[in-house]
């Protein structure tokens, strides 16, 4: 059976994940508790595990909260361990946990913050995986560079693009409105954008989640991951570039946007 997968909204534009399977109930963030305690009592769930990206408060506020109702284990980055509520398990790039559609896959992605973590399902849905980036890879953008360099996030975020294209991305915001304003300014000819932009404005004006989104629509769409498009790079002026200066660029100019 594929994992249930509920998007859960917290604070103001945060998104924390439920992750049911056979083997439980698992959480990715936990930026606020209300939220998350009232969708599990819901759905009549328990809490066994908390799957922690990075340090950042907006992330992590609702943790103890959680362990002290549910007394579930609290995993995340062992880069970040001093910076995080005390983890029962530290994790580093590589570490796997889980089995059958459970199975999941701790990929370092620094950039935002030097430890950020995201959590790969290769085998949840009948289709393909699920990633969770939190704020590495998010809907038509990234987040921004705060502790590491820009050539740091540019591989992170290629580490993430080189997964199947059928991978379901859940990034840890509601930015999209925001990031395809500025896609526009960046790739504005390009049909797959403009009619993914149109999408967005029309579930926001629902009051929809614009995430998950297909790792293909983002390869599609997103800039943060076209920096070897030609006419991105005409348009930039910067066609003997490397991809990681693109990127850059198209990074700080989100920054000043």
């Amino acid at each position: 059976m594929p994992l249930e997968i509920v998007t859960v909204p917290c604070l103001s534009d945060n998104y924390a994940y439920l992750v049911k399977g056979p083997d439980g109930v698992c959480l990715i963030d936990a930026p606020e508790a209300a939220p998350i305690q009232a969708a599990l009592e819901a759905r009549g769930w328990g809490l066994d595990t908390i799957l922690i990206t990075h340090h950042h408060h907006d992330h992590v506020g609702g943790v103890e909260a959680l362990r002290n109702r549910y007394g579930c284990e609290v995993m995340g980055p062992a880069a970040e361990a001093d910076k995080l509520p005390p983890l029962d398990m530290a994790l580093k790039d590589g570490d796997r946990g889980g089995e059958g559609e459970a199975l999941t896959v701790a990929i370092a992605v620094p950039g935002h913050t030097l430890g950020h973590l995201a959590y790969h399902f290769p085998n949840a849905g009948p289709e393909g995986g699920a990633v969770f980036t939190a704020d590495s890879l998010m809907a038509l953008g990234c987040g921004r560079v705060f502790e590491g360099t820009m050539e740091m996030m540019w591989q992170s975020l290629s580490r993430l693009a080189a997964l199947p294209p059928e991978t379901m991305v859940y990034s840890g915001h509601e930015y999209t409105m925001g990031n395809a304003r500025f896609a526009l300014t960046i790739d504005g000819t390009n049909s797959a954008l403009i009619s993914r932009c149109e999408e967005v404005v029309a579930k926001r004006a629902k009051g929809e989640p614009t995430v998950p989104v297909s790792l293909a629509e983002e390869l599609a769409t997103n800039p943060f991951l076209r920096a070897a498009d030609p006419e991105i790079r005409a348009r930039l002026g910067m066609q003997s570039s490397s991809d990681a200066e693109v990127f850059a660029e198209i990074r700080q100019r989100k920054d000043r946007f």
